[in-house]
């Protein structure tokens, strides 16, 4: 019997969850063993899970799992060098050249473990079957809107934390902009027909923003795009990968501009191929924005878990998405998991 067992999450600031209790019910019918931890932080409660039937663990026990368990989460495991043994659903971000994924890697060799990877759960054409996108452009929108309110202060963004909904989150935000007295922001998005951008475009319509929209055909000639210092905000909503442009070079920090705060939602500056070229590592929910340059200021935000900002909805959202490929989980050797293998053994 395929045994998933979905883990508490042990990064800081993350309460999320990769399926919801009315979920892991459709996996016990399709004949599946689902064990979930207990979790102090996770933003849906245990007590659903135990309704629907799941086996209870306590939280964080899954190094103790039965060998042939199927361990599920989302984001980053314990940095303590340990192999890994077990089969991992997560977000690895470890094909892409970043440092810390080559030793994620060494760990799964050393352990004989694998990796399935959830960015690159991808259907036959090449689409990811999952994605938090819409709330991490949502959120990340949110947060670069805060960084600008905060210059207009002349002060740099303070911390930023947990909404029980999309509606609180603007709410609050509308109740911030009522201090600032300045003319309204203008903002840019590259790759705002997808999901990202449209969470992006979204947030920024609900809060009165002049919203110019980009996606491959105004960035096809590949550059330069001074059109970007134009604006307040800009927003980059495209992942990093081989041939991307470089929307924000490095001198832009001492180029004549309007633009004082980038919101990098895709968030891979210790990629080869970042697109944005004026800062070099993530930003906190503690210190959301990194201040690359003073007069006039430039600030970076760049946090990588933003759906969690939104805890409730994106796991809602992400949980449906994904369900019919977990639903699959007992045929590890087709469709997504074996793509998602593949991949894996390439960069292993």
């Amino acid at each position: 019997m395929t045994h998933l067992w979905v883990r508490a999450e042990q990064r800081e600031n993350e309460e999320r969850v990769g399926i919801t209790p009315e979920g892991a019910a459709d996996l016990l019918k399709a004949g599946l063993r689902v064990t979930v931890e207990e979790s102090s932080v996770r933003a849906i409660r245990i007590d659903g899970y135990k309704d629907a039937g799941c086996e209870i663990a306590p939280e964080n026990s899954w190094p103790d799992a039965p060998a042939d368990a199927i361990i599920f989460g989302l984001k980053e495991l314990p940095e303590d060098g340990t192999p890994l043994t077990h089969r991992h659903i997560m977000f690895g971000h470890a094909f892409k050249g970043q440092p810390t994924g080559r030793i994620l890697l060494d760990r799964f060799k050393a352990g004989d473990g694998t990796l399935y990877d959830l960015e690159y759960l991808v259907d036959e054409a090449g689409r990811r079957v999952a994605a938090f996108g819409y709330w991490a452009g949502y959120a990340g929108a949110a947060v670069a809107l805060r960084c600008w309110m905060a210059q207009q202060h002349g002060e740099i963004a303070g911390p930023v934390g947990v909404f029980q909904s999309s509606d609180a989150l603007v709410s609050d935000l509308k109740s911030a902009m009522n201090g600032v007295n300045a003319t309204p922001a203008t903002a840019l998005i590259i790759g705002a027909l997808g999901r990202v951008g449209t969470g992006a475009a979204d947030l920024l319509r609900a809060m009165d923003v002049s919203v110019t929209k980009w996606d491959m055909a105004e960035t096809a000639s590949g550059g330069p795009f001074p059109q970007v210092l134009e604006h307040d905000l800009f927003l980059n909503c495209i992942l990093a990968r081989p041939g991307t442009p470089v929307f924000v070079p490095a001198s832009a920090k001492e180029t004549a501009r309007n633009l004082t705060v980038i919101g990098d939602i895709a968030c891979d500056p210790d990629s080869d191929f970042s697109p944005i070229k004026v800062y070099d590592r993530t930003t906190t929910w503690d210190k959301p924005a990194l201040r690359v340059h003073e007069t006039p200021p430039l600030d970076v935000t760049a946090i990588d878990n933003l759906p969690s900002m939104l805890p409730v909805e994106s796991s809602d959202d992400y949980a449906s998405q994904l369900l019919p490929s977990l639903l699959t989980l007992a045929n590890l050797d087709a469709g997504v998991w074996a793509r998602a293998e593949a991949t894996f053994q390439q960069h292993i």
